[in-house]
């Protein structure tokens, strides 16, 4: 099977199960020039889906882009919700800002501008209750850090979501070079030893071509 046919069936899921939920915000970021990166629409649906079935409240996500994501995961928490997002580009953060409001969701979303590792220590000073759920998708270099901190911020039972840890297979090469698959082999390692979490990976396909996602439930302190 190729990357076309991957990316037709996305096109006929979209069409038959997703809709055009946040095809504006994505319209916009093209538009605005942005990097083509955002989640998929059924993975996009995926979050919302998941957030909702968990009965999410609380959403931290690393890496806001133009807000796509972050609108699924607004509209799962719903107008009691809270979805924190955290964005490095100003520029970035400010096209966000324009989608949530566009959408009715932007009461609900705040957005924290700097590099991650910078203001993740703020947040958790400010922190008033642990987050549900928890979604990373920025640099993949500092994937361990983000995750190291996202135990710091959870409760048992919350779940962290890491993307883009398959690299089109790079992950399974120990003698890899690339920076981003090192990076993810690192991240499984962590998941794997770290007593506090139960995880696993699982291998996507569609229009973003081969990767997948590491999905974690918190089991205990970190």
């Amino acid at each position: 099977m190729t990357d076309n046919d991957w990316a037709g069936v996305d096109r006929y899921l979209v069409d038959t199960l997703v809709g055009a939920e946040g095809a504006p915000a994505l319209a916009a970021n093209a538009e605005a020039g942005l990097p083509p990166i955002d989640v998929s629409p059924p993975q996009g649906k995926f979050l919302y889906l998941l957030a909702r079935s968990a009965n999410t409240r609380r959403v931290l996500e690393i890496g806001t882009l133009g807000g796509y994501s972050t609108e699924w995961l607004a509209r799962a928490v719903g107008p009691d919700g809270t979805v924190v997002t955290l964005e490095f580009e100003p520029r970035h953060a400010k096209v966000a800002r324009e989608n949530l409001d566009r959408a009715g969701v932007g009461d609900r979303v705040e957005i924290r501008v700097g590099p991650a590792l910078d203001t993740l220590p703020g947040l958790a000073e400010d922190l008033t209750a642990p987050f549900d759920l928890v979604f990373i998708d920025a640099d993949k270099v500092n994937n361990s850090n983000y995750v190291q901190w996202a135990l710091r911020l959870t409760r048992p039972g919350s779940v962290i979501i890491v993307d883009n840890v398959v690299r089109g297979g790079a992950v399974a090469d120990e003698r890899t070079e690339d920076p981003n698959a090192r990076a993810s082999r690192d991240l499984i390692d962590l998941l794997a030893a770290e007593p506090g979490l139960d995880a696993t990976v699982i291998q996507t396909v569609g229009s973003k071509g081969w990767d997948g996602f590491a999905y974690a439930v918190v089991t205990g302190p970190a």
